[in-house]
């Protein structure tokens, strides 16, 4: 594990809806899924997290707490990120509200 490996393994989804995006702060760096939302569609658009933290699972903390926040808003999901997209390839338990189709 890196320097980080502890902090990421508990750190903390914060939905920042003021800035359409889903974070997670370690020490200052900022791992991001962002997103925008109209018409009951919430577009997962683009994750990213530091060099240094990749590989810590951050990606994935902010995937399943993008997608867990629709299912529980009851809105459709629209993954246009690469990387939401191999998530839920992965999670059958999203792919009901899920969708890579803007249509």
């Amino acid at each position: 594990m890196t320097e980080y490996g502890d902090r990421a393994k508990d750190a903390v989804v914060v939905h920042n809806a003021s800035k359409q995006r889903f974070e997670i702060n370690i020490d200052g760096q900022l791992s991001v899924l962002e997103y925008t939302f109209k018409n009951h569609r919430l577009f997962l658009t683009h994750t990213e997290v530091p060099r240094p933290l990749e590989s810590q699972g951050l990606g994935t903390k902010l995937a399943h707490a993008a997608l867990e926040y629709a299912r529980q808003n009851d809105l459709t999901v629209i993954a246009i990120c690469p990387f939401v997209q191999d998530y839920v390839a992965g999670h059958p338990e999203y792919q009901s509200f899920v969708t890579t189709s803007v249509a």
